[in-house]
Formats: C-alpha cells, sequence, structure tokens
C-alpha cells in the first residue's frame, strides 16, 4: 500500500513539475535567458558561475563599444601582472637572499663573528631598502590603481546589468495560481491519506 501511495505521489509531482516548466516559457528573449554557465572572454570576478558576469558576457556579443572596453581591460590586466612579475622577481630574491643569511648567521658559533655577520646583514638590508623605497612605492601605486580600476568596472557591469534582470523578471511573471492548484492536489492527497484506515 505504500508503494502505491508514494507512486501516486511521485507521479502528481513529476506532472506538476512538467506543466509548470510549460506554463514558464519566456515571453521575451533577453540576456538572462542566454546567459551561458561559462563566461568567456569577460574580465571576471572572484566567483565561478557569477550571474553578472553571465549576463555582461551576453551584452557583450551585442555591443562593440563594451567589447571594446572589456578587452581593453583584459590588455591592462594581464599587463600589470608582467609588469609586478619583473619587479617581484627581482625583490623576492634579495628578500631570501636576507632571511637564508640571517638564518645561516644564527647558526655559527663563534659568537662575536655572528655578532659581526649579523650587522653587516643589516647594513647591507638597510640600504636595499633604502635603495628600493621608490620602487615599493609604485609597486604599492599600481596595486591602488589596479583596485580602483576592478571596483569601478564591477560597479559599472552590475549598474548595467540590473536592466537585463529587472527585464527578465518582468518576462517570467510569478503568478500564484499554478503553487495554488498544487497545494489543493496535495491537500486533497494529504486529506486521502488521513482517512487511510
Amino acid at each position: 500500500m505504500k508503494k502505491i501511495l508514494f507512486a501516486s505521489v511521485l507521479g502528481l509531482s513529476l506532472l506538476s513539475c512538467k506543466e509548470n516548466k510549460s506554463r514558464n516559457a519566456p515571453a521575451v528573449e533577453n540576456a538572462v535567458d542566454n546567459a551561458e554557465s561559462s563566461v568567456s572572454g569577460s574580465l571576471k570576478s572572484y566567483r565561478k558561475d557569477n550571474m553578472i558576469d553571465q549576463i555582461y558576457s551576453e551584452l557583450i556579443k551585442n555591443d562593440k563599444s563594451l567589447k571594446a572596453l572589456d578587452d581593453k581591460l583584459i590588455q591592462l590586466s594581464e599587463e600589470n601582472g608582467k609588469v609586478l612579475a619583473i619587479y617581484g622577481e627581482t625583490l623576492q630574491k634579495s628578500e631570501s637572499f636576507y632571511a637564508d643569511a640571517y638564518y645561516q648567521a644564527g647558526t655559527i658559533k663563534d659568537s662575536l663573528l655572528k655578532q659581526k655577520l649579523e650587522k653587516e646583514i643589516k647594513i647591507s638590508s638597510d640600504m636595499y631598502d633604502l635603495k628600493i623605497s621608490k620602487v615599493k612605492e609604485l609597486i604599492a601605486k599600481v596595486n591602488t590603481n589596479n583596485d580602483d580600476i576592478n571596483n569601478l568596472y564591477t560597479a559599472f557591469k552590475i549598474r548595467k546589468t540590473l536592466p537585463e534582470i529587472e527585464k527578465y523578471q518582468n518576462a517570467h511573471p510569478m503568478k500564484t495560481d499554478q503553487l495554488d492548484n498544487f497545494i489543493n492536489k496535495q491537500n486533497q492527497l494529504l486529506n486521502e491519506l488521513k482517512n487511510l484506515k
């Protein structure tokens, strides 16, 4: 008996899902309906499968100026990485050298030699820090500019896609009649089940 009831409940659920799908066909085609799960080309956000990036990617397909802007930002982002990598490698090697020098000097048993060597390392390290202070300042400025560019572009994409999600919402009105009908079916089945003996 339980198997028959379960099968009928499952059948009703599947039937109502099929009815809902056919009735909820999109009335107007828009960027939200066309948005793909994987965004191609666009400068992406950190989240995977980001709806804003998916919708914006659809908008780019039909707008040459948006595509040109996106391409410019992608190119600038790639250049940013390359420029910082050039300086980053040199800075990293120098920092690693001084860290290793301090560590190895710390293993010397002769305390006078150890002190003298640590002093020499510190003088060299301080001189290097002074020499690269301008470089570090400029790297910080590059990073700040990059953050500002990303923030402004994210805000632009959100503003550009807001009308698209609103268009999608208008094309997919959330009427309650199907839910009401389904709840009535559920209630009928609930009453049947309650009356079973």
